[in-house]
């Protein structure tokens, strides 16, 4: 309810607390466009370091209202990538000065020989096209899988993995639906034998294999608005080469030959796919300029940047206190 966003503020009083983090995401807070986050930092008596995460390229007026609101009232807000810092500047009004740029951190994989890494999966050595997350619309996993019957004609034994669960709130609206729709597609253009919902959750190292076991990491979004992609990071990490369609995210972190991007349509997609299946020296050198790319999005180096802009804010939080003691004592 939305009066439990307050109190759960006015909680952490009495908490050994010095500092609050604010994932920031509209669809993970509560009112229109995750505006009972406002009810929460107003409650609060402790600094704030609000994290956003999604940030709309053309606001409503109700979007801007809340970021500019939210961003106002915390003691520093961060983002992703260069291309969301430019967006708030550009449509929320907000001060660059205001803004740090800390990336999405990524486990440290190692790079291995997807050969050796589908032995430890007991996959067979066919080319494997990957992608991974909670299952959900708006991931583009239909165009994906409507590019498999030409990738497939070029590549006769390509298969394409899609790896996770349902996620919850899509399963708690309309069920598995969704999955069975992809399933119905599948089934529609023959690609049974070459296409498969692998519907569990893994965790992290079994995540890794996976991803250590991918020729290809696919992250086929359709919206081209999209700000941050956790999946598109971690397949950096672990240094493969990435297919992925041209949203903001992707263009700033795959340029300089760190990836391939194509239109979100079936034909340009399985067009990059094939390219890069029949290029075993091509997609080696995507991959090893991402893993490089990726040194400086590991998790020690993202949690220490993280500290410095808690220990900043906590110190603006103890001048603000004493400024007022300070002026009171002068009167």
């Amino acid at each position: 309810m939305a009066e439990d966003y307050a109190r759960i503020a006015r909680s952490l009083d009495g908490c050994r607390v010095d500092a609050v983090s604010i994932q920031y995401d509209p669809s993970i807070w509560g009112g229109a466009d995750g505006e009972y986050v406002l009810d929460f930092v107003r409650a609060l008596r402790l600094p704030a370091v609000t994290t956003f995460h999604s940030i709309a390229r053309r606001p409503t007026p109700g979007q801007r209202r809340v970021i500019a609101e939210l961003a106002g009232a915390s003691a520093a807000n961060v983002v992703l990538s260069q291309h969301a810092a430019g967006l708030l500047g550009r449509s929320y009004g907000l001060d660059p000065a205001q803004i740090d740029v800390i990336p999405h951190g990524v486990p440290d994989l190692p790079v291995v020989e997807p050969a050796k890494a589908k032995a430890g999966l007991s996959l067979s050595e066919a080319p494997l096209l990957l992608s991974f997350g909670l299952l959900g619309a708006g991931k583009g996993y239909e165009l994906a899988i409507a590019a498999m019957p030409a990738i497939v004609a070029a590549v006769p034994t390509a298969r394409y993995v899609i790896l996770g669960p349902t996620h919850q709130d899509l399963l708690r609206s309309e069920g598995e639906t969704y999955r069975r729709s992809l399933q119905d597609q599948i089934r529609k253009l023959g690609m049974g034998g070459h296409v498969e919902l692998v519907d569990r959750f893994v965790g992290r190292t079994e995540l890794g294999r996976w991803l250590q076991a991918a020729d290809i990491v696919v992250t086929p979004y359709p919206n081209l608005d999209k700000t941050v992609s956790g999946t598109l990071s971690h397949a950096m990490g672990a240094g493969k080469a990435i297919v992925s369609t041209p949203f903001p995210y992707a263009s700033e972190l795959l340029a300089g030959g760190r990836g391939v991007l194509a239109k979100p349509d079936a034909a340009a997609l399985a067009a990059a796919l094939i390219a890069l299946l029949g290029d075993d020296g091509k997609r080696t050198a995507i991959g090893g300029r991402a893993h490089a790319y990726s040194r400086d999005m590991l998790w020690p180096g993202v949690g220490a940047q993280y500290q410095a802009v808690f220990e900043r804010a906590t110190k603006m939080q103890q001048v603000a206190i004493r400024r007022p003691r300070l002026e009171s004592a002068r009167a």
